[in-house]
């Protein structure tokens, strides 16, 4: 534990590690990697791979993931049904517009929006990976230069 603190590489794992989690994802990551000194530009790579790492494994096997959730754990139902309620409602907006629609929902970072969404959206439209890949990379680049901006700005203001 010592190492992710103490080392600029570790801030960097830490940093990743976090903007890897569901919700928080570069929306807490760089604003966390900011606070353990990391520079904004660096903080933003970290996060920006960490948030694309789960990504392709979302996009391919979500489908079977909840199936098998589904089969196993039934009490899960409700809230797996929930998810694919919620992918398809976000999928209306992308629908139109497919990759540049995936790209523009991914890039603006609200709540409800981002890599992990953005993945179940496209898992659930039948995305062709490869593309589904570029368009929520964009994103997620975009997002967290955003993201980074208004960091660097509260951090400026306040310290």
């Amino acid at each position: 534990m010592e190492y992710l603190e103490s080392t600029e590489y570790g801030k960097l794992i830490a940093a990743a590690l976090v903007s890897m989690v569901p919700v928080l994802e570069l929306r807490g990551g760089i604003p966390f990697g900011v606070g353990i000194g990391l520079h904004p530009l660096k903080a933003w790579a970290a996060c920006v791979a960490g948030n694309m790492l789960p990504i392709p494994l979302i996009i391919v096997y979500i489908r079977q993931i909840f199936k098998w959730l589904r089969a196993t754990f039934p009490r899960l139902g409700n809230f797996i049904d929930r998810l694919e309620h919620k992918a398809h409602l976000k999928g209306r907006v992308v629908l139109k517009y497919r990759y540049l629609g995936l790209f523009l929902f991914v890039a603006v970072p609200l709540p409800g929006t981002g890599g992990w969404t953005g993945a179940l959206v496209a898992a659930f439209l039948n995305m062709r990976l490869k593309n589904a890949l570029a368009s929520i990379f964009s994103g997620l680049a975009v997002a967290g230069f955003i993201v980074t901006l208004l960091t660097s700005s509260v951090s400026a203001v306040l310290g």
